[in-house]
């Protein structure tokens, strides 16, 4: 370790981020994990609409909500959350506002006290990701983070939301979409750190971004930053070859034993979108790149505090559980060719890579180890993604089969520390997975596993119901013969273990270590539910959301259930 690392690493001992939920994955390095015991789920303690879009949204996708929503913060008795206003316009996400919005229990009751517009807007264009862009706020002691237009990013009072002061990494205008690509982070010195991209002005995801960078805000408000194209050396160059994937009418896939992909334009190097960089406890920083004209050519970077990289570790090859492994026999419905290699990724006849997708909101997360997790995508595994680990060093350490659109909570005990996520088996379209796959069929988990990637428990979802509420009661129908999907990209857990998730049944569930004790309340079915993360206040309630609602669920002692506000 170099002498000024050591001395920065030193300082992390002094808390400057919001003490109860303050970002993504609560701190720096993504844990998702509270000193707080969560409350019991005895009912709904409050409810606010943060988007009345929600049902136009849905009513052009076929009934499922793509949309990314920032987990709740919360902060004492604030809470401070993302409120769309404006209009919905399907071709247009523009004319919707992303607002910064205040509430406070006040009386038992969860208060509007002050919205703030902001002018982002979610990156857009034909080619590019279908899930809107997740707009997300960070908390330190003394202000609200909120992200702006044009890569900069606002400085807000928390007493009324006054624009405290604005911050422009640049000295010039720039030409272009120029985007806050990801939720801002916050390190324990109260750093802030978040990714831009500058997308060309015509065919953003046709032709390279004209610019991408790591910014650094320090406490004293001076602004440094770092582009993509110094942080990640070992990347194929902007106008480099770039293996690619076989076009449909040559499946199935691979079309040969030897079969070889096209060469594509790799694209330049630049952040995924929606990935918050991580801190690790010695000030590494963690950020994801890709190759901007193919997902399949993705990094994760380890970056110094002076913001020089440390180092590059690609996510190419990594995999070799494809034909015949993952997937049903070759020649078989649902396999691969007959005769194909075993293990490749059919789509290119290569070892898997895991991609970077730009649909999904998976952002590393720093391990006590030392080492960084990543869930990458993967679509020949029915789109299950790979949770990728990597040492200190960036040596490459195994992954686990699942990793789709998940930013996974670490809880430490007992002197090691164990991972937790959700794992969907999925079915794709008409395919019958329960006849093609008898050993894997669908199913839904909450899923425990050690530093090893080994699996130390799981809990299935065994509910079968779709339920409503219909005036006082609940109304359901027994039609998920084999459960629901977790819909939810980072469960929280409480000091205890205690692990708070989000289901398509529309139960927020609390299930204890092992999996086996398990309660649950309903809030409202979500069908084709956006992943959406949740939160634990510092009293032990939960913040969860449903359908573009947020939820605050708790035990009985305050009243049960308020009015909806708007």
């Amino acid at each position: 370790m170099r002498p000024v690392h050591l001395a920065l690493a030193l300082l992390f001992t002094i808390p400057a981020a919001a003490q109860d939920w303050s970002q993504w994955g609560r701190d720096a390095r993504h844990h998702g994990n509270t000193d707080a015991a969560g409350q019991r789920l005895d009912g709904i303690q409050a409810e606010h609409v943060l988007d009345p879009f929600a049902d136009l949204e849905k009513s052009t996708t076929g009934g499922s909500l793509l949309v990314h929503y920032q987990a709740p913060l919360v902060d004492g008795e604030n809470v401070f959350v993302m409120v769309k206003t404006g209009t919905y316009n399907v071709s247009n996400r523009d004319t919707q506002i992303w607002n910064v919005r205040n509430l406070r229990w006040i009386n038992g009751q969860l208060t509007t006290r002050w919205t703030h517009p902001t002018d982002w807007k979610p990156v857009s264009g034909a080619g590019g990701p279908v899930f809107e862009q997740v707009y997300h706020l960070a908390l330190t002691k003394d202000a609200i983070w909120a992200p702006g237009a044009a890569g900069t990013i606002d400085k807000l009072n928390r007493e009324d939301g006054s624009v405290l002061q604005h911050f422009n990494p640049f000295d010039a205008p720039l030409s272009g979409r120029v985007n806050v690509a990801a939720p801002p982070t916050i390190d324990a010195n109260g750093n802030v750190y978040y990714t831009v991209i500058q997308f060309a002005q015509t065919q953003p995801w046709a032709n390279d971004p004209l610019g991408s960078w790591l910014v650094r805000i320090a406490p004293d408000g001076t602004i440094s930053k770092a582009t993509f194209a110094s942080l990640t050396p070992a990347a194929p160059a902007a106008d480099a070859q770039c293996l690619s994937v076989f076009s449909a009418e040559q499946g199935p896939f691979p079309p040969s034993t030897n079969a070889v992909p096209p060469l594509v334009r790799c694209g330049a190097q630049r952040p995924a979108l929606n990935a918050a960089p991580a801190i690790a406890q010695d000030g590494t920083i963690y950020v994801v790149s890709r190759a901007h004209n193919t997902d399949r050519w993705g990094y994760v970077t380890a970056v110094n505090p002076d913001l020089t990289p440390k180092w590059n570790a690609s996510m190419r090859g990594r995999f070799h559980d494809g034909c015949d492994v993952l997937l049903p026999p070759s020649g078989q419905t649902g396999g691969c060719r007959a005769g194909a290699n075993v293990g490749v990724d059919p789509g290119d006849n290569l070892p898997g890579s895991g991609r970077v997708n730009d649909n999904s909101t998976s952002s590393p997360v720093a391990l006590p180890d030392g080492g960084v997790l990543y869930g990458s995508y993967t679509s020949y595994n029915f789109s299950e993604g790979h949770l990728m680990k990597f040492a200190s060093d960036g040596s490459y350490e195994g992954a686990y089969r699942f990793g789709w659109d998940l930013t996974p909570s670490v809880w430490e005990h007992d002197g090691t520390y164990s991972v937790i996520l959700k794992e969907n088996h999925y079915v794709l379209g008409s395919v019958d997975r329960w006849t093609i796959l008898p050993n894997d069929p669908e199913a839904y988990f909450i899923t425990q596993i050690s530093p090893q990637l080994t699996v130390e428990w799981q809990y299935r979802s065994t509910e079968t119901k779709s339920c409503q509420r219909v005036g006082s009661s609940v109304q359901c129908v027994d039609d998920h013969p084999n459960g629901f999907e977790w819909c939810v990209n980072a469960v929280a857990v409480d000091r205890r273990g205690v692990v708070y998730a989000n289901s398509e049944d529309g139960n927020l569930y609390a299930i204890e270590q092992g999996g086996k004790a398990v309660t649950r309340t309903f809030l409202r079915l979500a069908l084709g539910a956006a992943y959406t993360p949740l939160s634990i206040g510092g009293d032990g309630r939960i913040y969860t959301q449903n359908d573009g609602h947020l939820f605050v669920v708790g035990s009985t002692g305050t009243p049960r259930r308020r009015a909806i506000s708007r």
